[in-house]
């Protein structure tokens, strides 16, 4: 559990060395059939920046915690990447799409932590 939270902490300095914002942190540990323990969504102003980020959070992750994704998709047009870390999934979007899915609210018994932006 311990290394999980230094995960999730490890990929919001990923997102936010790559400027990301608005940054939530989803905590799925109190409900009951969820497929991991974290959501971390981001958005980044254009697909560029969200591969950037994306790049950055696998550098933190990889650095830091010797941690790999298992599996990464959506970089080919990166409007939508994510990253499973197993305990931890990673989504980084461009505003729209991330409007779009609202997955922030798909999990409405979620905790929700919302991270200041650094500016």
């Amino acid at each position: 559990m311990e290394q999980t939270r230094q995960l999730v902490d490890s990929i919001t300095r990923g997102i936010q060395e790559k400027k990301g914002s608005h940054i939530v942190v989803a905590d799925l540990t109190g409900i009951d059939g969820t497929i991991c323990q974290y959501f971390v969504i981001c958005q980044g102003n254009s697909p560029s920046q969200v591969e950037a980020i994306a790049e950055s959070v696998s550098d933190f992750a990889r650095k830091e915690l010797g941690e790999k994704p298992v599996r990464v998709v959506g970089l080919e047009n990166a409007v939508w990447v994510a990253m499973d870390y197993t305990d931890v999934l990673v989504h980084v979007f461009v505003p729209d799409m991330r409007e779009y899915y609202d997955l922030e609210h798909l999990w409405d018994d979620a905790q929700l932590t919302h991270i200041p932006d650094l500016d």
